[in-house]
């Protein structure tokens, strides 16, 4: 992508996502693909399933890979399988999606949120709370989090967002026990419905999720542990499969919009934009920057056929479903000034350069009122 041009004849429309241009040149793959998942009647534990699982473990580096349900089930099962005990504290982001605090309340634990960085707002592991076992950072957006801060710690990472992102080298899994991959159909690598999976290099910590996956069986009807229905269909191992090659590529095309974005609207109004850390390759799996009133941006980004996001703008500490925590407003300063003033810009693999140029035009447009 070069220099940015004034749009011209640019259709109303940029959608914050489209998934549309990703799948049409795969639809007949992946049609056939299903077919023969039909055809074999496989649609539990089918040679899709092991097949993607080898994929994408050597995809991250990783001896190991489990194919379950969702992401949830992904971080989940692997707090579980990593020893997490009744109660026991787990350091995790005060900047995150509900998910995260969900797995560990699900797996028995107690989240308790740290705030983050400024400049890539995942765990900030310098403040950790003494006496802390157990650590699940976020690779937030697509950035990696720096989880050699974190050695000498049990860290399952919540890689939900990181697909093919890198730090110093490495991808999301590299310095974790595990981590946790989501699969939902707007990820860097989505299947055509929930989906997820754990990766590690620990063989011992896999066969548990292996068995935590289906009712805790080692073996059919021989029941070692008590577990959970989490399963990765074979259905969706198939579409998986399918995707996974072009996930490099998809990836590299996210960057580009995302230098796009960085050139054309370095010192617009108040923007704050996303920066990718020295060493980092992020996956760009949002787009967020900050403003002082994201909700009004938004609103005329919306009269001008352009679609956002607000990825999060409440906190799960001051969520209802966590009050219990009995954290209040101003506890983790940088992470709630992050919800208050994020908004997400389209960036998807296939958009063109008009569109990025229709929505950097369009906000320079509303700071200059």
């Amino acid at each position: 992508m070069g220099a940015l041009q004034p749009p011209q004849g640019i259709a109303a429309t940029v959608p914050f996502l489209d998934l549309a241009r990703q799948h049409e040149a795969l639809k007949a793959a992946v049609l056939a693909d299903l077919d023969a998942v039909i055809d074999a009647n496989a649609f539990t534990n089918g040679p899709h399933v092991a097949a993607f699982e080898e994929a994408f473990a050597a995809s991250c580096g990783a001896r190991e890979c489990v194919g379950v349900a969702s992401g949830l089930d992904a971080l989940r099962l692997g707090l579980l399988a990593a020893g997490l005990e009744p109660g026991e504290p787990v350091a995790v982001p005060a900047a995150t999606f509900a998910a995260t605090f969900e797995a560990v309340a699900q797996a028995g634990g107690t989240p308790v949120p740290v705030d983050v960085r400024v400049d890539d707002y995942c765990l900030d592991a310098a403040q950790l709370p003494d006496g802390i076992r157990v650590v699940v950072p976020v690779h937030l957006y697509g950035q990696l989090a720096d989880v050699r801060a974190l050695a000498g710690r049990v860290v399952v990472a919540d890689a939900c967002q990181a697909h093919g992102a890198r730090r110093d080298g490495v991808g999301a899994a590299d310095g974790a026990l595990a981590a946790a991959f989501s699969f939902y159909p707007g990820k860097n690598l989505g299947a055509f419905g929930d989906a997820g999976a754990l990766v590690t290099s620990d063989g011992e910590l896999a066969a548990r999720v292996r068995a935590l996956r289906e009712h805790g069986q080692t073996a059919k009807y021989h029941h070692e542990l008590e577990g959970w229905t989490a399963r990765l269909d074979t259905l969706q191992a198939a579409v998986l499969l399918r995707k996974l090659p072009h996930l490099d590529e998809w990836n590299d095309r996210r960057r580009a919009a995302a230098a796009v974005y960085a050139e054309a609207l370095a010192g617009v109004g108040d923007l704050r934009l996303p920066a990718a850390v020295p060493g980092s390759e992020p996956a760009w799996h949002l787009y967020v920057v900050r403003t002082a009133d994201p909700d009004a941006l938004a609103a005329f980004l919306r009269e001008r056929g352009i679609g956002t996001g607000r990825h999060y703008p409440v906190p799960p500490h001051l969520s209802p479903a966590y009050a219990h925590l009995g954290h209040r407003e101003g506890a983790f300063p940088v992470a709630e000034r992050l919800s208050r003033e994020c908004l997400s810009l389209p960036i998807f693999p296939g958009i063109t350069e008009a569109e990025l140029a229709h929505v950097a035009e369009s906000v320079a447009a509303y700071f200059d009122g």
